[in-house]
């Protein structure tokens, strides 16, 4: 028995209600292992009638959801945790099958995961209003409310860790859900769905439909009963869901793309940098919307710092995520195709390619990790998310240049600062333009930090207690106690 025969279903529904169903017209989509090129599973497509199922759902299962006490949610959160955990291995196992990544990244993912439920179960009995001191008149205060139906679209390179820190929090505020995860990478979600029930979350709290983008995704984000929707993904389906959303007055958190700089200054210590940036962008096959890929880096070091970094580059191990190896295949033959364009694009462009460039002359979406050097930064290498393991190289000689060059994308995700001296590693980091920074490291937010981008990398935060003001609206209540009968005009 293959490890497909025992973690993948052949067939897999929409769980709406708490039950599995057909989609209403029948279709299925296929899930491809992008290893193997084969097909791992048939996953209901939902049409428009689905959609309507599934919201219809959740906002019955709204009220007496949102009415349960806080802390009996937040124990039901924290053993959705724990039963990630218990099945911890399968899990990891079932996301590096769909999606791809080595299978000591999917329990990283996994793992992480468990602490979403864990960190936002521990604040579901502390969302807490405050008192407003308007005059001996008036008793004023505001209480912390759900929005109603919270809807969840995810993207394919980290679809359960991505379920989690959405679901977590939408859940602890009292909203139901409704999740569409991307067509490549569904069969994590569902399984997650399936242990949210086992928790002991009531029927119609946790949905998914599974589907394209079209019709399921647009069917979500322009229906007038959906109050609140969480997407991540790429700009471009970020700007038509603004547009959708927008004809309901939905709010919208987006977190987006990303062109992140990792800038190098002649102090820093390279072996760490080489390899604080290889993990930075050689992980998951570079697919990460936080991923270093532009390094801006002094003239003086250059030349040792590409050295050192294609070496790392050409010692990486790439096969199935199964076996566990430096680099998996990317997630699917539509992001290999984009991903050897773009290194296309780099030719043509005039930059050089210092190592990789190919696919792998075998089954499955597998590309060299590869680094371009002589990129100039208004180059579309340079300015594009690739989302692939391709590295650009720009070299600086003042400290203003560098950080022009930093800030000179549509993006403000994350950025990165190595260097030894803290006053310019301080100075940099308040002038970036980038939701996150990190110093002398990289990937260094966590589930208790806020995440998310400047510019067109999105709105709203993710991760940490700023998350929760995407599930939570605000209510101001005002008590007249006056003896008098003075009467208020607005506005006073």
């Amino acid at each position: 028995m293959t490890i497909s025969d025992r973690l993948v279903r052949d067939t897999y529904g929409l769980y709406i209600g708490g039950k599995w169903m057909s989609a209403v017209d029948g279709e299925h989509l296929l899930t491809i292992n992008p290893a193997t090129e084969k097909p791992l599973a048939e996953v209901a497509a939902a049409q428009a009638t689905d959609v309507d199922r599934a919201v219809e759902v959740a906002r019955e299962a709204y009220p007496a959801w949102r009415d349960t006490s806080p802390d009996e949610r937040g124990r039901i959160i924290y053993r959705i945790g724990q039963l990630i955990r218990e099945y911890g291995d399968e899990l990891a196992a079932l996301e590096s099958l769909d999606q791809g990544k080595p299978l000591s990244q999917a329990e990283s993912d996994i793992e992480s995961a468990a602490r979403y439920f864990e960190y936002y179960a521990g604040a579901a009995d502390k969302v807490e209003g405050r008192s407003i001191p308007v005059g001996s008149k008036q008793v004023d205060f505001t209480v912390r409310e759900p929005y109603g139906v919270s809807v969840q679209i995810t993207p394919w390179n980290f679809p359960a860790n991505l379920f989690a820190r959405g679901v977590a929090p939408a859940l602890v505020a009292g909203n139901t859900t409704v999740i569409k995860p991307a067509e490549q990478t569904p069969l994590s979600t569902l399984r997650l769905a399936e242990i949210c029930a086992e928790a002991g979350i009531p029927d119609g709290v946790v949905n998914v439909v599974t589907g394209f983008g079209k019709p399921t995704g647009s069917a979500l984000t322009s229906h007038p009963d959906v109050d609140t929707i969480t997407f991540t993904g790429s700009v471009p389906t970020g700007q038509a869901i603004m547009k959708q959303a927008a004809n309901n007055v939905t709010p919208v958190t987006l977190e987006l793309g990303g062109k992140n700089p990792a800038i190098v200054f002649p102090d820093a210590d390279l072996d760490k940098t080489t390899n604080w940036i290889a993990r930075a962008i050689f992980t998951n096959s570079g697919q990460v919307c936080s991923a270093a890929d532009r390094v801006v880096i002094h003239e003086d070091v250059h030349d040792e710092f590409v050295s050192r970094f294609v070496d790392c580059a050409e010692s990486y191990e790439i096969g199935p995520g199964a076996q566990d190896l430096d680099m998996g295949p990317l997630a699917s033959a539509d992001q290999l195709e984009k991903v050897l364009r773009y290194i296309e694009i780099g030719h043509k462009e005039g930059a050089t390619l210092a190592t990789g460039g190919n696919a792998l002359d075998r089954d499955g979406f597998f590309v060299e990790p590869t680094v371009f050097t002589d990129v100039e930064n208004d180059m579309r290498i340079a300015q594009e998310e690739i989302f692939g393991p391709v590295l650009t190289v720009i070299p600086f000689t003042t400290e203003s240049e560098a950080l022009e060059i930093a800030n000179d994308v549509e993006y403000g995700l994350v950025s990165g600062i190595f260097t030894d001296d803290i006053k310019r590693a301080h100075r940099f980091a308040q002038r970036l333009e980038a939701g996150n920074v990190y110093i002398n490291k990289w990937f260094g937010d966590t589930n208790q930090t806020p995440f998310g981008g400047y510019k067109k990398s999105g709105i709203g935060r993710e991760k940490g207690l700023d998350a929760l003001e995407s599930y939570l609206q605000t209510k101001n209540i005002a008590v007249n106690i006056a003896d008098d009968d003075e009467l208020d005009l607005p506005g006073a």
